[in-house]
């Protein structure tokens, strides 16, 4: 490990893979940190992801910062309740009760982009490609958020529906990034679920949905913090 400090496990979210963290991890390589993993998850259930989350973070000795990004933050929720997990860091991100879903967090605020999801004929929901680049990402450049809307992944529309069990951010310290400007997760949402979770600090950025792509800088800082306080 680098500096002390925990291995940084990034968890992604939906419409997205492991490769949407790319500019944090720059940043974080910049700050010193080499003990950096980045979950793969199938987005086919909570349960499925929390568990390839756990498998991860088992395969790390020592301390480990969970950190997720949008549906990543329902997933390290339900995963972060493991020994050597020493903080979750949420990103822009769903951080559920027990009882409650993504989904069902979504309908108390539906977010501006909500027209601009479809499901297929196989059960998975896809943001419109043409329309990504203004739901997900209006603070990259439209080309930026084409290829982004084209490469997407897209999750099996029921794990929207799926509850937490036993959130981990009521045993865990937490710290919490809002996106002032989201269109995927309603700005309303995002600060009462930060504001329950009794964050060691919460932030505020201007930004998109895709604070990590568009903010990098601003988010590494903040997940650098965390590891240095876990």
């Amino acid at each position: 490990m680098s500096n002390n400090k925990p291995t940084v496990v990034l968890v992604h979210g939906f419409w997205g893979g492991a490769a949407h963290w790319h500019n944090v991890i720059v940043e974080l390589l910049r700050k010193g940190h080499t003990a950096i993993r980045a979950v793969e998850l199938p987005l086919t259930s909570p349960a499925d992801d929390a568990e390839r989350t756990r498998k991860m973070v088992a395969q790390v000795q020592g301390p480990v910062l969970l950190v997720g990004h949008s549906y990543g933050g329902a997933v390290i929720t339900q995963a972060g309740d493991l020994p050597n997990v020493v903080g979750l860091v949420y990103i822009a991100a769903f951080a559920p009760d027990a009882g409650e879903s993504p989904g069902g967090i979504t309908q108390e605020h539906p977010p501006v982009a909500v027209p601009n999801l479809a499901p297929d004929s196989d059960g998975y929901l896809w943001v419109i490609p043409e329309k990504y680049h203004e739901s997900f990402c209006q603070d990259l450049s439209a080309e930026e958020g084409l290829v982004m809307g084209l490469t997407q992944k897209a999750p099996l529309a029921s794990t929207f529906g799926d509850t937490i069990t036993a959130p981990a951010w009521k045993k865990k310290p937490s710290w919490y990034q809002i996106s002032s400007e989201d269109r995927m997760i309603s700005p309303v949402n995002q600060e009462r679920m930060s504001a329950r979770l009794g964050a060691k600090k919460v932030i505020t950025l201007a930004a998109s949905h895709a604070s990590l792509a568009s903010q990098p800088q601003a988010v590494a800082a903040l997940i650098d913090e965390a590891a240095s306080a876990a």
